[in-house]
């Protein structure tokens, strides 16, 4: 789970929100239900002092009277109502004192004798040492028989006995509220997101041979719809303006083909001539090499514009790889013996692959001839093909100079060279990588490289599976490297 993405935090703070808002409801409903519980004690209290008050006015009282307790115990009965009553007269002397209340929860002899005279109804929490805490409330009355004091209560254990029980669930509930809430959040937001997480993998596959394609439009009506729309309309400004520079790089590159070898032939010509001029022929032999380079440029510029546009997915064929790249490795031996390099290629396993094949000749020859190009004299370069899985792998190994760390994130670029008097002076243009990945990308192929400077480089293609039943392996011995040197001048490749 990525803790940095817009559905985390969004879930993170619809939770943080929630479980603020169930733990405020939670504390509320706690104290509320404590003093409400403790309001209607209170308030039964206040009932039956005034029931007290009215048996007292109503009476003419001695100190002998018995009639006192007979009319509390029947108009009010506080031991069968689990209250305590206690009346007593100015100063100190306790006229009536309730019993033992029917479910013994205190004990009426521990309450101590009242600390004030009130005329209003005042109430007081009494902590019992024998038993839990009460609820006392006193009122003083003032008769023609003198001044009374009337003290009602009652136990808090019920009390704050459903208190607890209700802090308790809530302390249960909290957790499970806030799980589910984070979950929900998370799915909630999720779902609300799909829309972006198909319109990025969408974009993810649009690539410059399918500017066609476009992301799809959630019907939502709101920003989420309008961004999509808006992308699509850049998708189509930026189509037509890569298909204008595609046009006009392809053309470009046609019409300077044939300038181009007007020049070359005419001045081959002039060299050739038995009339010329030592200095002369040697200054036109310079010129040749530019326009040499030239061509080259134009060549590898027109093969890059025509892969731009898909045409290396025009004859879509099915062979094997291992065949491809012995029939190639076969036609460069003679480049190879010239440079004194040995070119192995007797491990080639059956690998069918699907596409165009002689775009993925390009490939074989591109990435060979870079490599022979920059392994010294006594080097070895080495051709494999195998199957991993179900996809088909070329690689290509070297014993030559290597590539520096840095520059291989950028060898594939357009132009870039690691070395530009070198590749200069070995005849390159710093496009023949850029067209090795071009043909890959269009193939659905992975290109990768690994290198190390002084040691040699190793390039791997890894091929999308075919289904198709593997040709039998070829058994090609190892041979010493010559080359026929029959190898198209815009595909040679350098870094």
């Amino acid at each position: 789970m990525n803790h940095r993405s817009l559905a985390f935090r969004l879930a993170a703070w619809y939770a943080l929100l929630l479980s603020a808002t169930f733990a405020l409801v939670g504390f509320a409903m706690y104290f509320g239900v404590e003093r409400y519980l403790q309001a209607n004690l209170r308030d039964s209290l206040s009932r039956r002092a005034e029931r007290a008050e009215q048996i007292l006015r109503s009476t003419s009282l001695t100190p002998a009277a018995d009639y006192l307790p007979a009319a509390i115990e029947t108009q009010i009965a506080p031991e069968f109502s689990n209250r305590f009553l206690r009346i007593s007269r100015w100063p100190d002397v306790v006229l009536y004192r309730s019993g033992w209340p029917a479910d013994r929860s205190f004990d009426p002899a521990a309450i101590g004798a009242p600390v004030a005279w009130t005329t209003d109804f005042q109430a007081r929490r009494v902590e019992l040492p024998s038993g839990g805490p009460m609820l006392i409330g006193s009122i003083k009355v003032d008769t023609a028989g003198g001044v009374y004091l009337i003290e009602l209560g009652g136990s808090l254990e019920q009390v704050e006995a459903l208190r607890d029980r209700l802090l308790l669930l809530l302390g249960l509930l909290l957790p499970v509220l806030v799980v589910l809430a984070a979950g929900g959040g998370y799915l909630l937001v999720g779902r609300a997101l799909r829309p972006v997480d198909i319109m990025s993998k969408t974009a993810e596959h649009i690539s410059i041979q399918d500017l066609n394609a476009r992301l799809p439009v959630p019907q939502t009506g709101d920003a989420l719809q309008r961004l999509s729309e808006s992308m699509n309309h850049m998708l189509g400004r930026l189509r037509d303006s890569v298909q204008t520079s595609q046009r006009f790089l392809a053309d470009a590159s046609h019409e300077l083909r044939t300038p181009l070898t007007i020049v070359k032939c005419e001045l081959e010509e002039i060299v050739s001539s038995p009339h010329g001029s030592p200095v002369v022929a040697d200054r036109i032999g310079s010129v040749l090499e530019e326009v040499d380079q030239l061509k080259h440029l134009v060549e590898g510029l027109l093969v890059l514009s025509r892969l731009d546009t898909g045409e290396a997915q025009r004859e879509m064929v099915s062979f094997d790889l291992a065949e491809l790249v012995a029939s190639t490795a076969e036609q460069m031996r003679l480049v190879a013996e010239d440079g004194a390099v040995a070119l192995m290629f007797s491990d080639l396993q059956s690998a069918p692959v699907q596409g165009d094949r002689a775009r993925l000749k390009q490939v074989v020859v591109n990435l060979l001839d870079n490599a022979l190009k920059y392994t010294p004299r006594g080097g070895t370069v080495t051709l494999k093909t195998l199957r991993s899985g179900r996809r088909a792998v070329l690689q290509v190994r070297d014993t030559g100079v290597g590539i520096p760390a840095p520059a291989l994130a950028h060898i594939f670029e357009r132009f870039y060279r690691v070395d530009n008097a070198r590749s200069r002076d070995s005849g390159g243009v710093g496009l023949g990588l850029s067209i090795v990945k071009a043909i890959c990308s269009a193939h659905g192929a992975e290109i990768e490289v690994d290198s190390t400077l002084g040691v040699g480089s190793c390039f791997r293609v890894r091929f999308p599976a075919v289904t198709q039943a593997a040709v039998t392996p070829l058994e090609i011995d190892v041979v010493p490297a010559t080359n026929t040197g029959d190898v198209d001048a815009h595909t040679s490749l350098e870094a």
